[in-house]
C-alpha cells in the first residue's frame, strides 16, 4: 500500500543554484517571461532534520533523506539521482518524532550499507519564494531566495550560515528558461554555486570546496567513474521501489566495466580485476530478467506483424507466459541479491571508487586518456571487420563488445578529445553497436523461438509452425545485421 503513497508523491526536480552575498537583491524576472506571464511571491520559514549513517554514506551517493517541517511539502523526503535531475519522493508528515519510516528505511538499505540512520543536519531556511506563472498558472520556475542556518551534528557540532539562490524548474518550463533566468541572476553578483545541496555546505563546512574537474586523467576518471556509480545506486533504490531501472543500472554497469578495461593500465591490477569479477556478476542476474523483457516486447511486435492466417494456435500466449514466468523468476533472484553479503561487499567497494579509486601512477603519464579511447578504436575497427566477413556469431558478439568499448572510451575523452571529436566518434560507434546489438538480440531470439516452438509442437492444442516462421525471420535479421556491420566498419 504504502508503494502506492510513494508514486503519488514523486517529484522530478531539476534546479541550479548560486551563491550570492547577503546584500545581494533578485533582479526583474518579468523580462523572462512570456507577455502575458506572471510572478506570486510568498515566505516561508523551513526547517529541516538530515539523515544519514555515520560514515555519511548517502550524501556521498547523493542520496538525501530528511524531515521538513514548515511550507507547502511538510513531511519525509527522500531525494536519488536521476541523470541530470533528481527525484523526490515524499511521504507526508507523521507522529512518530525522529522515527525514519520504514518505507524509506527500505529503499536506502543498500545505500546505507545496513548501517544505522540518525540525524547529521539541522538546517534552517528562511525562504523568499518568487513563483514564475504562465497566464493559466502553470509553474514555468520557481526561484527560491534562501537565508540558511546549519548546525551539522557529530563529534563535534558545527554551525553555518549563508544565503543562497535555487532556480527549480516548473512542470511548464525548459532548460532555456533556465538558462535565461540564470544569466540574469549571474549578471549581478550570484555564481554557480559549487555545492550540489544545502547539506553538502553544511557537512563539508564554508572552507572545503569540491575539486572541480581539471582536465587531467585524474579528473576525467573520477568524473566518469562517479557518474556511472550514481546510476548504480540510483537504480539500487529505483529496485527497491518495484520500478525497472535495469537497463539504466546495467548501462551504467558496461560503462564502468569498460572503462577498467580501456585503462586497465590506470589502475592496480587486483583492485580492478575482483572489481571487474563483482561488476559482471551483479550485471548477468540483471541481463536475465532484461533479456526476457526486451524479447517478450520483440516476440509481440513480430506475432502483431504477422498476416492472422499465418498465427497458428496461441502464440502470442505461448511467449507472453513462458517469459514473463522466466522474468518474475529471475528478478525474485535480483532482489534476493540485494540483501546479500556479496551485493553488500560490491556497494561498499562502489562507495570507495567512488571518489578514491585505487589509481596506478600511469595516470599521471601524458595523453594517458588519449592513448586508451585511440586504443579501444582501433581494436574496434579490427574485431568488427574481421568477424562480419566470417560465419561465427560469437565474434561478432565480441566485436559488439568493442564497439561498446570504443563508443564509451571516447565519451569519457571528451574533456581531453574536445566535445566535437568526441561527438563524432560516439556516433559512429553507437551506430556500430546498434547493428552488432541487433545481430545478437537476433541470435538470442532465434534459440529461444526454438525452444517455444519445440514445447508447442509437442503440446496439444498448439502448433510449432509460426514459431518456425518468426525463427526464420530471426536468421534473416541477423545476417542482414552482419551485411550492415561490414559496410559500416569500411
Amino acid at each position: 500500500m504504502w508503494r502506492d503513497v510513494i508514486e503519488m508523491l514523486e517529484v522530478r526536480e531539476r534546479e541550479d543554484k548560486y551563491e550570492v552575498p547577503s546584500e545581494f537583491a533578485v533582479p526583474d524576472l518579468a523580462k523572462v517571461l512570456p507577455a502575458d506571464g506572471r510572478i506570486e511571491r510568498a515566505t516561508a520559514t523551513l526547517d529541516s532534520v538530515y539523515y544519514d549513517t555515520g560514515d555519511h554514506d548517502l550524501f556521498r551517493h547523493h542520496v538525501t533523506l530528511r524531515r521538513r517541517s514548515g511550507g507547502s511539502d511538510a513531511g519525509w523526503h527522500l531525494k536519488v539521482p536521476a541523470e541530470k535531475a533528481r527525484t523526490e519522493i515524499q511521504l507526508p508528515p507523521d507522529d512518530n518524532g525522529d522515527s525514519i519510516p520504514a518505507e524509506f528505511a527500505d529503499l536506502v538499505a543498500g545505500v546505507a550499507l545496513g548501517k544505522p540512520l540518525h540525524p547529521v543536519a539541522m538546517i534552517s531556511t528562511v525562504r523568499s519564494v518568487h513563483r514564475l506563472c504562465d497566464r493559466d498558472g502553470t509553474l514555468l520556475a520557481e526561484v527560491a531566495d534562501d537565508r540558511v542556518q546549519a548546525t551539522a551534528v557529530g563529534v563535534s557540532a558545527r554551525a553555518s550560515q549563508w544565503r543562497e539562490v535555487e532556480v527549480e524548474l516548473g512542470e511548464g518550463g525548459d532548460e532555456k528558461l533556465l538558462a535565461r533566468i540564470g544569466k540574469r541572476l549571474t549578471r549581478g553578483a550570484a555564481h554557480p554555486s559549487e555545492r550540489g545541496s544545502k547539506l553538502d555546505r553544511a557537512l563539508s563546512g564554508d572552507d572545503e570546496r569540491t575539486v572541480a574537474a581539471d582536465g587531467t586523467a585524474r579528473s576525467v576518471l573520477l568524473a566518469y567513474v562517479d557518474a556511472q556509480i550514481q546510476a548504480i545506486v540510483a537504480g539500487d533504490v529505483a529496485l527497491r521501489r518495484g520500478h525497472d531501472p535495469i537497463h539504466p543500472t546495467r548501462v551504467g554497469i558496461r560503462r564502468l566495466r569498460s572503462t577498467l578495461r580501456v585503462y586497465r593500465p590506470l589502475f592496480d591490477a587486483g583492485a580492478r580485476d575482483w572489481f571487474d569479477d563483482e561488476l559482471s556478476w551483479y550485471a548477468g542476474l540483471l541481463g536475465e530478467v532484461r533479456d526476457r523483457e526486451v524479447q517478450r516486447e520483440r516476440f509481440a511486435s513480430a506475432v502483431a506483424a504477422l498476416p492472422p492466417e499465418l498465427v497458428m494456435g496461441p502464440v502470442a500466449a505461448r511467449i507472453e507466459n513462458d517469459l514473463l514466468a522466466e522474468q518474475l523468476h529471475h528478478r525474485a533472484v535480483v532482489m534476493e541479491a540485494l540483501n546479500g553479503d556479496r551485493y553488500r561487499t560490491l556497494f561498499t567497494a562502489l562507495t570507495a571508487w567512488r571518489t578514491d579509486p585505487p589509481l596506478t601512477a600511469a595516470v599521471t603519464a601524458p595523453r594517458s586518456i588519449e592513448k586508451g579511447s585511440r586504443r579501444a578504436e582501433r581494436k574496434a575497427l579490427e574485431r568488427i571487420r574481421a568477424a562480419a566477413t566470417g560465419t561465427d556469431d560469437e565474434a561478432l558478439h565480441r566485436a559488439r563488445k568493442a564497439a561498446k568499448r570504443a563508443r564509451y572510451a571516447a565519451e569519457l575523452a571528451a574533456p581531453v578529445l574536445g566535445k566535437k571529436p568526441a561527438k563524432k566518434k560516439v556516433k559512429r560507434y553507437k551506430k556500430l553497436q546498434e547493428v552488432l546489438g541487433e545481430h545478437q538480440d537476433s541470435v538470442v531470439a532465434a534459440g529461444i523461438l526454438r525452444t517455444l516452438g519445440a514445447r508447442a509442437g509437442s503440446t496439444p492444442g498448439e502448433n510449432g509452425f509460426t514459431f518456425g516462421l518468426l525463427y526464420g525471420l530471426e536468421q534473416h535479421a541477423a545476417q542482414q545485421a552482419r551485411v550492415d556491420a561490414t559496410r559500416l566498419a569500411t
